[in-house]
């Protein structure tokens, strides 16, 4: 079906024994969160709260709660989708194969947002006290809406160059004035900042519009990563089914017809206001910092209208889906966009935007058979310069035709893969003083800190160790060592600096001369990460892969034993260290409220509909 609202989907999802009703009244704040992750854990299906707490209207969650589940709520349009990039690849395929495309035109035309004058959405006006109001963690600045879809207009009254965008909303809190003004936390790289750039240009408020609800679709589409220029809207109707109702006025920015909620006003470009702290993607509180806000000047809702949310975490969380489903859809077009690169990867586990993964390719004088990366640092460059992939801290890159069966979304076999060629001497390029993401705070300031591109080409050179000798010793500052993968070892370390293990190994180097680095056990291992906890660290690779490249920035916190600058360039001769314990400047990590812990513990016992889920 071609869902309008989110009682369709609700429906939907009822109708197909996908979804959870839940009659129990349950608070907004915290405990209807604390359910939503538990049962997101468990491979739960979609959630009803049909009784908040505080509220009049009920509440959606985990309908995109799996890649099946996203599949099924797309199942009538995502392959015309697909067959549309595979013409966007090769136009040709058209003509080659007509009975496969014969939707394309049908598919071109619900690509057109459609303006109309009114709307389901206009039916009742509210205000924002009215709305849940969604606390996922204890310490979070307010309530916020997370599932928005931010739709801003510069100032052409095209629906074509509106940009529709997921940006986190607080609706209460800090010095926000109730009922009239709501934060909009929007960072680096996101196209709402075209509009409020051409405002501040022009010295007055740009419009916007929130929505909430309506067409699943509208909701991917304000996280899908699009090129510049190509409208959101258009990828909303295509994966609909249905042109987008958007009602136009010369009062309002756009208003999407069939959401369940509407709030629109504008944005003053000079002021900001104190938005956060809020518990994000990382696994940590973002920080309450300045950010832009907007003027509430109507808010409306549809007859019937449910709120969709969702719950933010340490990864995977529920928008681990987006990202699954985006990569599903669009990555076969990566190649077109970055010539030579076979596929991209943005690791969840690790925070999305700390570690990025790609295979490239070495093409351009393979009778040479390199065995350095050589075209690899191109493509690295390329897919640097590249929308969000820009945000990337860590980008490890290998090329294809040393194993052509390398799965990118094996991230345990990739890694090793890399580890066994990588030169640390000569394959570390570091960008510093450069722009990292808004919610890492592992950099030297807001949007502050560095990149490296890991770059691996050629033969395997190391067979990669999981044991130490039993003679050895580590230095004072560091204990408990234990391996997370082959040829990456753990250690704890105090709040002493990690020159102190960097100098334990250089003086061995210079005790043991050649022998040491040729013994098998010791060229082995590959890397050493300094963690606060080496048994959690160990004790799976996502928790491997949240420790150390969460809390790590790489300018300041890479060492290596033997490491040398040659020509500006910094490298090392024996094992790679990275210090990932945490800074000082680190926020705190995510941690759920005792009390709210154990009423949703009882509440599992009782045998109710969610007990098989908790």
């Amino acid at each position: 079906m071609s869902h309008r609202s989110t009682r369709q989907v609700v429906a939907d999802l009822r109708l197909n024994d996908r979804l959870i009703e839940i009659t129990d009244p349950l608070s907004a704040h915290l405990e209807i969160a604390e359910v939503q992750r538990r049962v997101y854990a468990r491979g739960g299906p979609a959630i009803l709260f049909t009784n908040p707490i505080g509220s009049r209207f009920p509440m959606a969650s985990n309908l995109f709660g799996s890649l099946d589940q996203a599949r099924f709520l797309f199942r009538k349009t995502i392959d015309r989708v697909r067959r549309a990039i595979e013409l966007k690849i090769d136009p040709n395929q058209l003509w080659m194969r007509p009975w496969r495309y014969a939707g394309a035109p049908w598919t071109a035309w619900t690509m057109l947002p459609k303006r109309v004058r009114s709307g389901a959405v206009q039916r009742n006006v509210t205000n924002i006290d009215s709305l849940p109001r969604l606390v996922s963690w204890p310490d979070d600045g307010g309530p916020f809406i997370t599932l928005p879809q931010v739709l801003s207009q510069g100032p052409t009254a095209s629906l074509m160059q509106c940009n529709l965008g997921m940006y986190r909303v607080q609706i209460s809190g800090n010095s926000y004035l109730s009922n009239r003004e709501i934060g909009l936390h929007y960072q680096l790289h996101r196209g709402i900042g075209v509009h409020h750039q051409q405002a501040f240009a022009d010295g007055r408020p740009f419009r916007v519009a929130i929505s909430v609800g309506g067409a699943p679709a509208m909701t991917l589409a304000a996280v899908m990563p699009l090129p510049e220029g190509l409208s959101e809207l258009t990828f909303a109707g295509a994966l609909a089914g249905h042109r987008i109702p958007m009602i136009t006025s010369e009062n309002h920015a756009p208003l999407y017809a069939d959401a369940d909620f509407v709030i629109h006003g504008t944005v003053n470009p000079t002021s900001m206001k104190r938005e956060g702290p809020f518990g994000d993607h990382l696994g940590y509180y973002s920080k309450e910092h300045d950010f832009p806000w907007m003027h509430v000047d109507k808010v409306y809702h549809r007859d019937g209208a449910i709120w969709p949310f969702t719950v933010v975490g340490r990864p995977p969380q529920e928008d681990t889906t987006f990202g699954q489903l985006i990569h599903e859809i669009t990555g076969p077009i990566i190649p077109t966009v970055l010539p030579g690169v076979k596929a991209v990867h943005a690791v969840d586990a690790a925070g999305v935007h700390p570690l990025l993964l790609a295979i490239g390719s070495e093409r351009y004088a393979p009778y040479r058979k390199p065995e350095r990366p050589q075209e690899l640092l191109t493509q690295a460059n390329a897919i640097l310069g590249q929308g969000q992939m820009s945000l990337a801290k860590y980008l490890m890159i290998v090329n294809s035709l040393d194993n052509p069966t390398l799965d990118i979304h094996r991230i345990d076999k990739f890694l090793i893969h890399l580890l066994e060629r990588i030169d640390w001497s000569r394959d570390l390029h570091f960008q510093t003083r450069t722009t990292m993401d808004t919610l890492d705070y592992s950099g030297d300031g807001f949007n502050q800190g560095s990149k490296v591109v890991l770059a691996a080409s050629g033969a395997k050179r190391f067979d990669l160790s999981t044991d130490l000798p039993y003679s050895f010793v580590l230095p004072d500052a560091f204990c408990k060592p234990r391996w997370c993968l082959p040829g990456v070892l753990a250690l704890e370390g105090a709040d002493s600096a990690n020159s102190a293990l960097v100098q334990f190994w250089d003086e061995m180097f210079q005790t043991k001369g050649t022998q040491f680095t040729e013994d098998p056990i010791w060229s082995g291992l590959r890397l050493v990460v300094l963690v606060d906890d080496s048994e959690f660290a160990s004790q799976s690779l996502n928790n491997f892969l949240w420790v150390t490249f969460t809390r790590s920035n790489p300018a300041t916190d890479i060492d290596g034993v033997g490491a040398f600058t040659e020509h500006k360039h910094w490298g090392c001769t024996g094992p790679l260290v990275i210090d990932a314990r945490r800074k000082p400047q680190h926020a705190p990590p995510l941690i759920e409220d005792r009390q709210v812990s154990a009423k949703i513990d009882a509440l599992a016992a009782k045998g109710g509909p969610i007990a098989r889920y908790l």
